[in-house]
């Protein structure tokens, strides 16, 4: 019987006894690959078993699904991308995503909506044991679809369930309540991109193991909204019964929404049937042309700065240094030297007075920094000769700062994403502070040009370059 959830008992009962856990083999997790998303493929019954056996097999999960209106909020939703970025499991929801694949040339797997698993997880959740917890909707829907389900599969364990319209103050007292319940799932509806937003800030706080992103399923299972007939949703047009349903609310989602999502899946096929990045190919030209003026216009900046280097201590006027580009192809950057010759060696001794946290060496004071080499790296102009690096093709105006290879060997994953991108002389947070920026920051504004770079948004981060160069913030 669906009932309030008392944690007192339910601790002393999992004190006294061990739940006998049926055998279970994790399936091995096909993708495709789709507008930078990897999308699983599976059958919806083997997807139901493998995320009830996560389940009650303490695997953590963390699952979101992917339609058309994902696709284009992802496209101008920084912390949504994030969220997206950090999910174990992104899972195909609707005709739109199929329709991508198509025209991509990309192979497919089953629709593997929220909706339709819904009871397949009822299902295998009422015979292994697994227990859930309903979080979202408007009040009374996530017990009243609780309650349906119990009905439909005698033995499913529904362990608590909460409207998701409490107020931010209340979030603490909700994440006791999810925790005190012992439930091995949590399904939260609150709406992309909320919901996924939501987990990736607390997923981490709770102990339920596998936990989904599920939209608007509670208000279908509670009765409160119906589903569309069986045959409007084979032929894939269960959008148009929804916005029969709810016309006011979900008009420009779908009218103008499909239209743009459209668009987005024929330039996405374009890229991937032939090769052919239209938007990197006007970034190369504009790089190319860009370099080759500035080359003619700066000749001279370079040889007095070729000058000042020889007279000071008769070094070499170039620093040349191993760095990651893109996917993870090592190059030589070029810079004008700005430390003494041995610079490499002391390094070694200074580690440990590092001022950057992370993976990154930066010092304020660094001794081994020449009187000629501050004055370059407080108007950058140490990192001029790397417009050669741009002219072969190696770098581009615009992009990632390259690593260094320990540096690269010490990532996380998220942060590999900066190697998705051909490296640059100036991105995002050399214009917002430079090294005043928390490298897990500077990680994220990379990850994030890297998601939506563009023409018009080079062109906005190299205007802003100039003033960031001028001002000197945060270069040391």
């Amino acid at each position: 019987m669906y009932q309030s959830f008392n944690p007192a008992i339910a601790h002393d009962f999992m004190s006294k006894s061990v739940r006998a856990l049926p055998a279970w083999e994790p399936m091995r997790i096909a993708t495709t690959r789709l507008f930078g998303l990897d999308i699983v493929k599976a059958s919806r019954r083997d997807m139901a078993e493998e995320l009830v056996g996560r389940a009650i097999h303490a695997r953590r999960t963390q699952v979101a699904f992917i339609n058309a209106h994902c696709i284009n909020t992802a496209a101008n939703d920084r912390a949504y991308r994030r969220a997206l970025g950090g999910a174990d499991l992104l899972l195909p929801d609707g005709s739109g995503l199929r329709a991508a694949a198509r025209m991509a040339g990309t192979d497919f797997g089953e629709n593997l909506n929220g909706t339709d698993l819904f009871p397949l997880i009822c299902e295998q959740a009422a015979r292994k044991g697994a227990k859930l917890y309903l979080l979202g909707g408007v009040p009374g829907v996530a017990t009243k679809a609780g309650l349906n389900m119990i009905r439909r599969f005698p033995g499913l364990q529904i362990v608590g369930a909460q409207h998701g319209y409490f107020e931010r103050h209340d979030t603490a007292r909700v994440l006791r309540d999810i925790n005190a319940s012992g439930a091995d799932m949590l399904f939260v509806g609150f709406g992309v991109p909320l919901q996924e937003c939501w987990l990736a800030d607390h997923g981490a706080s709770l102990d339920t193991p596998v936990q989904l992103a599920v939209g608007g399923l509670f208000d279908y299972y509670s009765g409160r909204i119906p589903r569309a007939p069986e045959n409007v949703r084979a032929m894939g047009c269960e959008w148009v019964w929804r916005l029969a349903q709810e016309p006011k609310r979900l008009a420009r989602r779908y009218v103008l929404g499909n239209a743009v999502f459209l668009a987005r899946a024929a330039a996405h096929a374009f890229t991937q049937r032939s090769g052919w990045n239209p938007v990197a190919a006007i970034k190369r030209a504009g790089d190319f042309l860009a370099v080759l003026l500035g080359l003619l216009i700066l000749a001279p900046v370079f040889a007095a700065i070729a000058l000042a280097i020889k007279l000071e201590d008769g070094g070499p006027v170039f620093f040349s240094q191993t760095r990651i580009g893109a996917g993870g192809k090592p190059f030589r950057v070029w810079k004008f030297r700005s430390m003494v010759t041995d610079a490499e060696r002391v390094r070694k001794e200074l580690e440990a007075h590092s001022e950057r946290d992370g993976v990154c060496f930066k010092m304020r004071r660094d001794p081994r920094i020449t009187r000629i080499g501050a004055m370059l790296r407080r108007t950058s102009l140490d990192e001029l000769p790397q417009l050669f690096n741009v002219l072969g093709g190696e770098m581009s105006l615009v992009g990632p700062r390259p690593a260094l290879p320990q540096e690269v060997a010490a990532y996380w994953d998220r942060a590999l994403q900066r190697l998705d991108a051909k490296p640059g002389i100036t991105c995002v947070w050399q214009v917002s502070g430079r090294a005043e920026i928390p490298f897990a920051e500077q990680v994220e504004m990379d990850i994030d040009y890297v998601e939506r770079h563009g023409p018009l948004r080079d062109v906005s981060l190299l205007a802003r370059t100039i003033p960031a160069v001028l001002t000197g913030r945060g270069a040391y």
